[in-house]
């Protein structure tokens, strides 16, 4: 018997840096909010039968809202529709974002190791930046590496 067999992208998302963050609309990058726009997204640009054929395996596996890096997984079969439609996403809720496709796997372990290496670049860029990285940022860090680890199980 075989296997049922998926794609998982790892991604990153570009929030726009000259909106105007106002305290009424705070900008939450969350599963949730991710996995709603790229469904819209999907519907308006693929109809009800795109929308219906693309939800048998889609979902956001992982999102970290600090560095903004997710892991989203399609089915083999759809999931050149899947990353036409992140494409065509333009924003989420009222804050104009941009997806960029970092890596492109055929299993959650090579995905799991992109991710890691993309989370420990920012890390590292955001210790350059701040100076010595405060110890809330690293705990925050160390929590979101564990949740990559456990993403095979």
């Amino acid at each position: 018997m075989v296997g049922f067999k998926n794609r998982y992208m790892v991604m990153e998302v570009f929030v726009d840096p000259n909106k105007n963050i106002s305290k009424d609309d705070p900008i939450i990058l969350s599963q949730h909010n991710v996995s709603k726009a790229i469904k819209d997204s999907i519907l308006i640009n693929f109809g009800e039968c795109g929308l219906a054929s693309s939800l048998g395996s889609f979902q956001v596996k992982y999102l970290n809202h600090v560095t903004k890096i997710c892991i989203i997984r399609a089915s083999r079969d759809e999931h050149q529709k899947v990353w036409a439609a992140i494409t065509m996403v333009r924003s989420i809720g009222n804050c104009p974002v941009v997806f960029n496709l970092l890596d492109l796997s055929g299993n959650i372990k090579a995905c799991k190791s992109a991710a890691l290496k993309c989370e420990d670049l920012k890390f590292e860029h955001l210790k350059l930046v701040s100076g010595a990285p405060r110890t809330e940022d690293a705990n925050k860090h160390l929590q979101n590496l564990e949740r990559i680890k456990m993403l095979e199980h």
